[in-house]
C-alpha cells in the first residue's frame, strides 16, 4: 500500500517522512489552510529531496492555469485536486493529477468510475480535520484504485485489512500540531500500514 504524508511545510518534516518510509509528500497550495506553503518555499524543500520520492501539490477549486503554474514553480510531479465548484479544466492541465472525492454518503463511493481517486470525508473546510469515513461504504467496491484519506492514524489502520486500498493519505494523524509533523508518529504510521 502506497503512503502519502500531506501538509509538509518544512525540510525537516519532509526528510523525517521519507526516513519513516513515505512514498509521496504532499504540499498544500490552499491559502486558507494552516498547512499552506508558498510555491517557491516548497520548491526549496523539493530541490533537497532524495530521488524516487513523489511530490504532490494539493489544490482547492483553482483554475488549470494556476495549477499548471504552481506545479512548475514548486516542482510538483502531480496535482491532487478538489474541484467541488468545477473551476478546473482537466483536459488542459499540463501535469499529472488525481481527483479528490469528498464523500458524503455510500452512494458517492458506489458511483466511482474505474479511475485512480483519492477519497476523503466531506467536511465544511478542506482537509486535515481528522474526520473518518465509514469503512462500510467500501464493502461492495473495488478499492484497488482508491487512496483513502480522512482520520487515519497508527491506531486505526488495522481496520483497513481486507479492503485492498491502493494507498493511504495522512496529515493530521501524524502531526504534533497543525503544520508540524511528529517524527515518531510518522514512523509508527508507516509501520502500521506495512502490517496490514
Amino acid at each position: 500500500m502506497k503512503i502519502k504524508i500531506c501538509g509538509i511545510t518544512n525540510l525537516e518534516d519532509a526528510l523525517d517522512a521519507i526516513d519513516a518510509g513515505a512514498d509521496a509528500l504532499g504540499f498544500v497550495f490552499y491559502e486558507n489552510s494552516p498547512r499552506y506553503i508558498e510555491p517557491f518555499k516548497a520548491r526549496i524543500i523539493v530541490e533537497r529531496l532524495p530521488p524516487f520520492i513523489q511530490t504532490i501539490g494539493l489544490f482547492v477549486n483553482e483554475s488549470n492555469a494556476y495549477i499548471n503554474q504552481v506545479c512548475v514553480n514548486a516542482k510538483m510531479q502531480s496535482a491532487q485536486i478538489i474541484d467541488d465548484d468545477a473551476y478546473t479544466d482537466f483536459k488542459t492541465l499540463n501535469c499529472r493529477y488525481i481527483k479528490v472525492l469528498r464523500a458524503k454518503s455510500q452512494e458517492d463511493i458506489l458511483n466511482l468510475r474505474n479511475d485512480y481517486v483519492l477519497v476523503d470525508a466531506f467536511v465544511d473546510n478542506f482537509g486535515g480535520e481528522g474526520k473518518r469515513l465509514e469503512l462500510e461504504w467500501f464493502k461492495y467496491t473495488d478499492c484497488s484504485k482508491i487512496i483513502l484519506a480522512g482520520g487515519l492514524n497508527e491506531n486505526n489502520l488495522s481496520q483497513l485489512a481486507g479492503y485492498g486500498f491502493y494507498g493511504v493519505d495522512v496529515s493530521s494523524g501524524v502531526e504534533a500540531h497543525k503544520g508540524k509533523k511528529d517524527k515518531q508518529k510518522m514512523i509508527n504510521f508507516v509501520k502500521a500500514v506495512h502490517e496490514i
